[in-house]
């Protein structure tokens, strides 16, 4: 199965909500439609970053790659219930190297 990262900048919260909600809501509903193999937070450039790692069932290569940007943009919209976000980058790994796609 191909595998996939997605990345996406958090700006805020949004009032109400715990830090740990940010995480739980980007795992739980990127797991309803594929594995998510690892899930952490770094900083990037100052600014903190989900990092989640999931496999996509194979098929066709550009499937693949839509099925990954449809999860993640499906991601981004219930994280953006919780917080405040930037930018959205989904790459695939790839001989070894994670590539934007």
């Amino acid at each position: 199965m191909p595998s996939f990262q997605t990345r996406l900048k958090i700006t805020g919260l949004r009032p109400g909500n715990p830090p740990e909600a940010v995480m739980d809501t980007a795992v739980e509903v990127l797991g309803t439609r594929h594995h998510v193999e690892a899930h952490q937070l770094q900083i990037a450039g100052g600014v903190p970053q989900l990092n989640l790692r999931f496999l996509v069932e194979a098929s066709e290569y550009s499937g693949e790659n839509r099925q990954a940007v449809e999860s993640a943009a499906m991601m981004r919209d219930a994280v953006e219930r919780v917080a405040l976000t930037g930018t959205l980058s989904v790459l695939r790994r790839s001989r070894g190297k994670w590539l934007p796609i």
